[in-house]
């Protein structure tokens, strides 16, 4: 406790900190108040219907990363998976296209041109998303004996705010990189899935008290407790898990001989991709969202892939989710970390592998080793992804099973961390302790590309 008031109070002290860390809560309250203003013309009291489409599902999950915006028809309904959804295409592009890997190499100016991409696939995104919202929207209300107001100048008109506050999200989060504390995109992706935290604990609490649920309050407790562990075993995935040290040594010249050398280590990461790969394979679980209604309004259940993929705790949804993860860890992690690149360094710096010829032979070593290692790798982070829908079949509720993994746990967990780091690298720069007393924090491997 001590620890905790002197770290406070040496916080408050730093002016650029304090002013940092009030800046990013004014900009979380202006993000959380505008997720409560509903679009003009709609009555929120005939958005029952939509509130029990957002209760389970892929459509839970959009709504979380929204933080109940979603589900409530707000200005900023549509959130901030379209700026994601767009950077995760611009990221492709510059590991797939040679002029995207040109402009991603040309310093500051190459990468103001891809962010300006990236704004320009978000735009054209939401322009597709702003309207299939609305039809999804009109077809809930009709359910609950209601109906949006008729005419295309409202149509419009409201695709038009609903992209304007995506896009207005998207500014905040921009801001908060620029002005606050952590990475702004990824701290508004955190506030809103801890919004749904309190409800989704107090009714899972209710729910075992009641005995909605069996085991009562001890089954509670322990679902808290495997929650922690959860959560630890979260944050060393996505700190990387530094456990494979490749050796090579240093040789130091004199004249035309070497005159011995000094043994060094390549700590190759066994989860080099951090938890890039789920952001990635949500995204690309989510396209269904922005086709159900159109396919809804004309297939009566939405057929049968859209049935295997709304149910999030099914077997051929996780089946799916799981294999893209695992794909998508070999692309990042090879997307990454280059081979090539490590092995010319090494013979810039004198450096080689004992046994392995320099060059090409130590380029094939190293990414053979990169084989072997991504997949356990990849499988860890597939059923971290995939543990709800396993903690959901012994009766959690869907909305606190979410938090025991999956992106939501991991976003928690990277973003905390890598706030938390830069809190504690303004102490250090003013000379004071850090935030733990056994060592600095460690951030995420895999978060910062957006």
């Amino acid at each position: 406790m001590k620890k905790l008031i002197k770290t406070i109070k040496d916080i408050y002290s730093i002016e650029d900190l304090r002013t940092r860390i009030l800046i990013t809560i004014l900009f979380v309250l202006i993000y959380r108040f505008g997720s409560f203003v509903v679009l003009p013309g709609i009555d929120p009291a005939s958005l029952t219907k939509l509130s029990e489409q957002t209760s389970e599902g892929l459509m839970a999950l959009l709504d979380m990363f929204s933080g109940g915006a979603f589900s409530n028809a707000s200005i900023f309904a549509l959130g901030i998976m379209p700026y994601i959804s767009a950077s995760i295409v611009i990221q492709l592009l510059t590991m797939a296209v040679p002029s995207f890997q040109k402009l991603q190499n040309e310093g500051e100016s190459g990468h103001k041109k891809v962010q300006q991409y990236t704004r320009y696939l978000t735009v054209f995104i939401l322009l597709l998303q702003g309207p299939s919202y609305l039809v999804n929207l009109s077809m809930q209300m009709q359910a609950a004996g209601s109906a949006l107001p008729a005419g295309w100048w409202f149509r419009v008109s409201s695709t038009i705010i609903l992209c304007a506050g995506s896009m207005f999200v998207m500014w905040l989060g921009e801001r908060i990189t620029d002005k606050g504390v952590g990475n702004g995109i990824s701290f508004i992706i955190l506030v809103g899935i801890i919004a749904r935290f309190p409800s989704a604990v107090t009714q899972e609490f209710a729910s075992c008290l009641t005995g909605q649920g069996n085991g009562g309050l001890i089954k509670f407790l322990l679902e808290i407790i495997f929650l922690f562990v959860v959560a630890a075993a979260a944050i060393l995935l996505v700190q990387g898990i530094r456990k494979v040290p490749v050796e090579y040594v240093k040789r130091v010249e004199g004249g035309a001989k070497a005159l011995g050398g000094a043994r060094k280590y390549i700590p190759l990461k066994v989860n080099a991709a951090g938890v890039m790969p789920i952001i990635f394979a949500q995204a690309i679980m989510f396209i269904p969202l922005a086709v159900a209604p159109w396919v809804l309004s004309q297939e009566g259940d939405g057929g049968f892939v859209f049935n295997i993929l709304r149910n999030t705790n099914g077997f051929g949804y996780n089946f799916i989710f799981a294999l893209l993860i695992i794909v998508f860890t070999y692309l990042y992690t090879a997307m990454t970390i280059n081979p090539n690149k490590i092995a010319e360094g090494l013979n810039r710096d004198n450096g080689f592998i004992p046994g392995i010829k320099p060059k090409s032979p130590t380029a094939e070593y190293l990414d053979d080793i990169m084989s072997k290692i991504t997949l356990p790798g990849a499988i860890f982070l597939a059923i971290i992804a995939i543990l709800p829908a396993i903690v959901s079949k012994f009766d959690v509720s869907v909305q606190f099973s979410h938090f025991f993994g999956g992106t939501s746990l991991l976003i928690i967990v990277g973003v905390v961390l890598d706030t938390l780091q830069q809190i504690e690298g303004h102490l250090k720069m003013h000379h004071f302790d850090g935030l733990m007393e056994s060592g600095s924090i460690r951030g995420r491997s895999g978060l910062s590309a957006y």
